[in-house]
């Protein structure tokens, strides 16, 4: 949880522009009638980030970043502790031996998806969060003071269920990015160890972030983008959707709407984001372990 709080607030800024993209242009917004006429105000990258920096103020550029944090603390304390039982006790790696693909598949997905589902609610606050500023530029009334007052209003219009919207392509997204990172990682990792000259330095574990965050970044982001959709969708006071009936009517839209290649909004800095941020979760992550006498991941 510390070496993924560290990652988080590094290249939280590019998680920002990610959500922002992956929202604009959003087909079924324009066939309610909501966004009518509207310009969009931002394309591409760069662009999206400069402007929140100018009309926000940069500090709007780590706008979510707290619940982020607390998502990590629930999301990649449960999954990395699933994940290294699943390993050692479950499927049975033995130290020292590489470990079959098809079961750090399975573990790597099972692990994300626990450790998603525990940790929806924190995700659901933070892409709300993110998009206040642009509420905020479009007229629109801002909906949170702040982090806790955003978990109580959600709580208070949808109840315990409200806290859960948009799980289930959460669950989604979090299995296929695990599958991409973890899997990628340990794979990378032991292939290198049992097959090159190289040793179990940092050297090694940034070759195998730097595969395991490209890996993740193609696998998770169409996840992502419907996950963020219906997570951010306007919704009725029994706090069911008014956009998307479920996360495949969102998938559906979103491709009859936009393209394919709408699934894929963001991509750039998703990717930009991923691999510094398994880069910096994992040395810090293997740095803290060996601190505490425990061994290499």
């Amino acid at each position: 949880a510390c070496a993924a709080a560290v990652a988080e607030l590094v290249t939280f800024p590019l998680d920002l522009t990610k959500t922002r993209l992956q929202i604009q242009g959003e087909a079924a917004v324009r066939r309610d009638g909501a966004a009518a006429g509207r310009a969009v105000p931002y394309r591409g990258m760069l662009r999206t980030a400069a402007g929140i920096a100018q009309e926000e103020g940069v500090r709007k550029l780590w706008q979510g970043a707290t619940p982020a944090v607390y998502r990590h603390i629930v999301y990649t304390g449960v999954r990395m502790v699933t994940y290294e039982h699943l390993r050692d006790s479950v499927l049975g790696r033995a130290e020292g031996e590489s470990f079959p693909l098809w079961k750090a598949v399975v573990g790597g997905m099972s692990a994300g998806a626990i450790g998603q589902f525990f940790a929806s609610p924190t995700d659901l606050v933070k892409v709300q969060m993110q998009m206040e500023g642009k509420r905020k530029l479009e007229g629109k009334p801002l909906r949170f003071r702040g982090v806790h007052h955003a978990f109580l209003k959600i709580l208070s219009e949808g109840g315990v269920r409200g806290l859960w919207a948009g799980w289930v392509p959460n669950v989604q997204r979090a299995a296929l990015v695990n599958m991409g990172d973890l899997t990628t990682y340990e794979s990378v990792k032991h292939f290198l160890l049992l097959n090159t000259t190289l040793v179990d330095n940092s050297v090694t574990h940034s070759v195998s972030s730097a595969c395991s965050g490209l890996v993740a970044a193609v696998l998770g982001t169409p996840a992502d983008v419907v996950k963020t959709r219906v997570m951010n969708q306007p919704r009725d006071m029994q706090g069911r959707g008014l956009l998307y009936k479920s996360s495949m009517d969102c998938l559906i839209q979103t491709v009859q709407g936009e393209g394919f290649m709408s699934l894929y909004k963001g991509f750039i800095p998703t990717w930009m984001r991923m691999a510094p941020w398994s880069l910096v979760f994992w040395l810090t992550y293997e740095q803290i372990r060996k601190i505490c006498g425990v061994s290499s991941f």
